[in-house]
């Protein structure tokens, strides 16, 4: 059985930012820095701005309850942790809405 990749283009980047977003408790912080470890095995310069409420375990779907991880990642040296998200990963509506 041979299996045939459609070509997608392919877009380079110097640096991209990366939002991940969910309710304190969904392992935000451990999810972006599995990303984080894995970006800089492939030499990559990195800076990450973790934020999670100061109300840990807040109801799920609450806004105060949202957690997230930011990371900014790019073939030169960086300086801080993103001006602007490239791309926003949410793990649920409340996070979504709450990411401007």
């Amino acid at each position: 059985m041979s299996t045939t990749l459609s070509s997608k283009p392919v877009q380079e980047q110097t640096d991209v930012t990366i939002r991940f977003a969910g309710d304190s408790g969904d392992g935000m912080q451990l999810t972006g820095m599995e990303f984080t470890r894995t970006t800089a095995i492939f030499g990559n310069d990195i800076s990450t701005f973790p934020d999670f409420p100061a109300e840990i375990r807040a109801p799920a779907g609450t806004l105060a309850g949202v957690s997230g991880f930011q990371v900014h990642f790019g073939n030169h040296d960086l300086h801080t942790p993103g001006d602007a998200v490239d791309t926003l990963i949410a793990f649920n509506p409340a996070t979504a809405q709450d990411q401007h």
